[in-house]
């Protein structure tokens, strides 16, 4: 679990700097969804997994459960991939 947030200066109350947006507390990108983004993927990888991603940007950020569905249905090509690089 993340330590909280001091929000006027972007660090944790243990006094660190908080430099990625998960760490910021970004919200999923998945249309609809309000949970809080764990994990961030390329935009073009969301592409084909059915997901609908509402904003703009190269990222976009994804909740337990979406990136868990996410896992899901692109194990098949993910494995393809990996097995081309040899």
């Amino acid at each position: 679990m993340r330590p909280p947030q001091d929000s006027k200066r972007g660090r944790g109350l243990d006094g660190r700097l908080n430099m990625g947006k998960i760490e910021k507390g970004i919200t999923c990108s998945v249309s609809g969804c309000r949970s809080p983004g764990e994990r961030s993927i390329s935009r073009s990888q969301l592409a084909g997994s059915g997901l609908a991603a509402g904003g703009e940007g190269r990222r976009v950020y994804l909740c337990h459960d979406h990136y868990k569905a996410w896992k899901k249905s692109t194990k098949k090509d993910r494995d393809a991939e990996r097995a081309r690089w040899g």
